[in-house]
């Protein structure tokens, strides 16, 4: 009885720890949503710290990109030789390091330098907690990584607003003292000092602008902390027994399978980063919408983004993988085809443009889950994913930025979404037709099965025709008898009948006869009951 209480208590003490796990991944995307997030409102402030005009820090994007790159390259070979928890801590605390300077940065050169190392450490994180959490749930991991996402999403939406947070308080103090400020200098001071004043209250409003790094790098430090912790309670020592258990499982076409993947993702991210990044322009040059309606339409892309990435948090406990990429993809498919023909129609570009958002949403997570039912997902294959995901941030804006360009009067954003739609849509067939080819053990398993089948039947066969011949060579023998029995019955008759008068022989013939016409086993040997009638019969003469 204490034994089966101790492995009752060691179940749910696993059953915490998993959670726990996964709270603490979920804080971890949060951070890392947020990180990305902020340096677009901060672009202007980060620009000025380096004084730097905004078009020429562009680079600080590729550096921070080619980070991400080569975090998850790095990541994804350190995962399968180092333990998960640990590596996920260092990487949120490099992350924490290069907000914390990001703040005193003056040279873009070290701006560059530093958001390369915080690139780095969010491909690292972004390839280890869709792996540890695999690892730790595995076939139920579903619901659990559409979490993960959502607060990616979370995390996205909240740093803006904790920016302007920043800007606010020291906005109001800043248009007061501006007030005063102007008041005394038209009587009493110089122009040229209203300007430095002017120009002192602006840096003392950066720094204040800044200030959001500080904030974010305070609670990823926290969750790094968390992440040591549960470094010390070995919470990953399990997780490569279970990667040593699931080798067995990695499918015949493996690697084919996680390259159609990449490919797979590169137009998905892609597309989702396209279609998010110039929808306020499309919005204002092709729709011909005001600001605040542009505004409001990306606000409605992105809401319904992150409002279906929350209710897939609940759908995948339902629907399984395949299902929800295939609405995903159609969905997807269905709107793009109506932003790209029939914007328009104002309907149909909110309805298309909400509808494609909430289509983009799930298709991420549920794609790894997908593909961890028919192959082993470790560091490295989880590597190619990102990898493939962050190409297609790259590349398809860039691609989609120069066409755009060149072609003025066509929008080109929204055929490509509509073209990117269309070859997830393709792809996703051939992944499941590789996903589904047998295995070599399975094909021998099937092989073997079939030849002890054959043999069985066989061996059935032979037995039937076995009892088929005893049961002819009965039916056979008991013809035999049944013949014997009427000649001799037929011979005796007539014998019976030659006698003539009625001598009291027959009176003594008559019971013999009777015995040896009721005995058809003596019968059945021929001579004895032959040699009985014999001797009877010459008795009587």
């Amino acid at each position: 009885a204490a034994g089966g209480g101790w492995r009752c208590g060691r179940g749910v003490d696993g059953a915490a720890l998993r959670w726990c796990i996964t709270g603490v991944l979920c804080a971890s995307f949060l951070g890392l949503g947020m990180s990305i997030a902020v340096l677009g409102p901060t672009f202007p402030n980060l620009a000025a710290n380096v004084r730097k005009n905004v078009s020429d820090i562009y680079y600080i994007f590729v550096g921070r990109s080619l980070g991400y790159l080569g975090g998850s390259v790095v990541g994804g070979v350190l995962f399968d030789c180092m333990n998960a928890t640990l590596l996920l801590a260092l990487s949120m605390l490099g992350t924490t390091a290069g907000l914390y300077v990001i703040p005193w940065c003056k040279e873009s050169l070290l701006l560059t330098a530093l958001m390369s190392v915080i690139g780095g450490s969010m491909g690292i994180l972004d390839t280890g907690a869709n792996v540890l959490a695999l690892n730790t749930w595995g076939s139920e991991a579903g619901p659990h990584l559409q979490a993960l996402h959502f607060s990616f999403a979370a995390g996205a939406f909240l740093a803006p607003i904790l920016a302007k947070m920043a800007l606010g308080g020291s906005e109001s103090e800043e248009l007061a003292g501006t007030e005063k400020t102007n008041q005394s200098v038209l009587k009493s001071v110089p122009t040229a000092s209203a300007a430095s004043t002017t120009a002192a209250l602006k840096d003392h409003h950066d720094e204040d602008f800044l200030w959001s790094y500080i904030i974010i790098g305070t609670y990823i430090l926290f969750i790094s902390i968390f992440l040591f912790a549960l470094y010390s309670k070995g919470s990953s020592a399990r997780d490569k027994s279970k990667a040593s258990e699931q080798k067995g499982k990695r499918a015949k076409y493996h690697w084919p399978l996680v390259g159609l993947l990449f490919v797979f993702f590169l137009f998905y991210v892609g597309a989702e980063v396209t279609y998010g990044s110039y929808v306020y322009t499309y919005a204002m040059v092709f729709a011909e919408m005001t600001e605040s309606e542009a505004a409001a339409l990306n606000s409605a892309f992105w809401g319904a983004f992150a409002l279906c990435r929350g209710a897939a948090i609940f759908g995948a406990a339902f629907l399984s993988p395949a299902t929800m990429i295939l609405m995903s993809l159609l969905c997807s498919t269905a709107s793009s085809s109506a932003l790209a023909f029939f914007a328009h129609y104002r309907a149909l570009l909110w309805v298309g443009n909400a509808v494609y958002g909430a289509s983009m949403a799930t298709i991420f997570p549920s794609g790894i889950s997908w593909i961890e039912q028919y192959t082993v997902v470790e560091g490295k294959s989880a590597s190619v994913f990102v990898v493939g995901g962050a190409l297609g941030e790259m590349c398809i804006p860039a691609v989609v930025g120069y066409l755009q360009g060149r072609f003025h009067h066509f929008p080109v954003v929204t055929y490509a979404a509509f073209a990117t739609s269309i070859m997830t849509v393709l792809l996703f067939p051939m992944m499941y037709k590789l996903a589904n080819a047998p295995q070599e053990n399975d094909l021998k398993e099937a092989r073997d099965s079939e030849t002890l089948k054959a043999l069985l039947t066989n061996s059935r066969l032979t037995e039937d025709e076995e009892d088929e011949e005893d049961v002819r060579e009965w039916n056979d023998a008991d013809f035999e008898v049944v013949e014997m029995n009427d000649k001799l019955k037929n011979s005796l008759t007539d014998t019976s009948r030659s006698i003539a008068g009625d001598s009291p022989a027959e009176v003594s013939l008559q019971p013999h006869l009777d015995d040896v016409l009721g005995d058809p086993p003596v019968l059945a040997g021929g001579s004895p009951g032959r040699q009985n009638g014999n001797v009877d019969w010459e008795k009587s003469e």
